[in-house]
């Protein structure tokens, strides 16, 4: 089966729209992560009370067989509000679920966890 000119035409046309979705499927990422920088940054510093109520990991792979490891915890303050926020990996470490202290956090960004 041979296409030849049309064949080439459409694939072009493909290709420039996958081209276009995968371009703007990056640029809608950039602009999320940098509103919700922006928001963490223009959120108060707050410490509260706070209990450690679970951890989560959440693992992604990769092509090249690599992977990468996200941490988050869910703390539960004073009023029963509960919030999950992410973390790094050492950090995770030290907080063990049904550990009490105050939690410092600015927005949905970690700060710190003082343990009682």
């Amino acid at each position: 089966m041979n296409f030849g000119y049309r064949g080439y035409i459409i694939f072009e046309y493909m290709f420039t729209i996958a081209f276009i979705l995968i371009l703007g499927v990056i640029v809608i990422m950039v602009v999320k992560n940098i509103a919700t920088w922006n928001k963490n940054n223009n959120s108060p510093r707050l410490t509260v009370e706070a209990k450690v109520m679970s951890k989560r990991t959440a693992i992604t792979h990769h092509h090249d067989s690599m992977s990468s490891t996200r941490y988050y915890v869910t703390f539960q303050v004073d009023s029963g509000d509960r919030m999950e926020l992410p973390m790094t990996g050492s950090e995770y470490g030290m907080l063990a679920e049904g550990d009490v202290g105050k939690l410092t956090f600015q927005g949905t960004r970690y700060l710190s966890f003082e343990r009682k």
